[in-house]
């Protein structure tokens, strides 16, 4: 999955793709360096983000989505909490509901059961402007893994399809490194009813913290914790550095098919 923040203020690239003919040749770029499917978010969610207005994330998205499914072959993931952006995103091409609150907003998982699409389920501790502030756990795994089952069980008791679901630890929402890392070595532990699993680490703090560098230095250590998760059950990894990724994941997916 290839990471398209159409955003000004995201922690990673904001301000790169704005314009819709940025956006577009960014994701073309990324279809061709092996993305299957392209995460377009317009709200960023990194720690302190705030909120912008639904019509500002409509004017962001609506046009790059209608831009990519007419012209190239990939799934494309919605980033979004708000409900009025799902039913927009799924009218304009999306294939994919990705919320970092799990359908948990009023209307959320409501407006995600009419369009019909796949959706991703993800654990935040908080929100996005204080989920940073010295989050704690008794048992980050245990909790992680509760709080998605029940979301889980939450959605197919209001008629979603169990083969439209996917999980999401949050790694990097409301998680200090140590719970982090925890959760990468319990990522088979966390999945629930056999769900496939995404893991979004692509450039985060977690890899600043370990090896002490800037946002743009975190592409090797991204490409191990990507190796790693493979091996640790990941299905889906959402990256900003689709190429690099997507080579060191085959390698790692050819050994761990090997072994098995």
């Amino acid at each position: 999955m290839g990471v398209l923040n159409v955003t000004p203020d995201s922690f990673s690239d904001g301000g790169q793709f704005v314009s819709v003919a940025s956006a577009f040749d960014h994701a073309q770029r990324m279809v061709d360096e092996g993305a299957a499917l392209i995460d377009v978010g317009g709200e960023s969610t990194r720690p302190g983000a705030s909120p912008v207005s639904t019509q500002q994330e409509l004017d962001r998205v609506i046009p790059v989505i209608e831009k990519i499914a007419a012209n190239l072959d990939c799934v494309i993931s919605i980033d979004s909490s708000c409900p009025q952006v799902m039913a927009a995103a799924a009218q304009a091409g999306a294939g994919l509901l990705n919320d970092v609150r799990a359908f948990q907003r009023e209307g959320a998982l409501q407006a995600a059961i009419k369009t019909g699409l796949p959706i991703c389920l993800m654990h935040m501790s908080g929100e996005p402007a204080t989920m940073q502030d010295q989050p704690r756990y008794d048992s980050v795994v245990d909790e992680v893994q509760a709080f998605l089952l029940a979301r889980v069980e939450a959605c197919l008791s209001a008629g979603v399809d169990r083969n439209n679901i996917i999980i999401d630890p949050g790694f990097g929402f409301g998680k200090t490194l140590a719970h982090n890392l925890t959760l990468v070595n319990a990522l088979e532990k966390l999945r629930v009813m056999d769900l496939p699993i995404l893991v979004g680490m692509s450039r985060k703090s977690m890899i600043g913290a370990i090896l002490n560098n800037e946002t743009s230095e975190r592409l090797y250590g991204g490409l191990a914790l990507a190796s790693i998760a493979v091996q640790h059950g990941a299905n889906i990894i959402r990256t900003h550095d689709v190429k690099p990724t997507s080579d060191a994941v085959a390698v790692a997916y050819a050994v761990k098919t090997c072994a098995n």
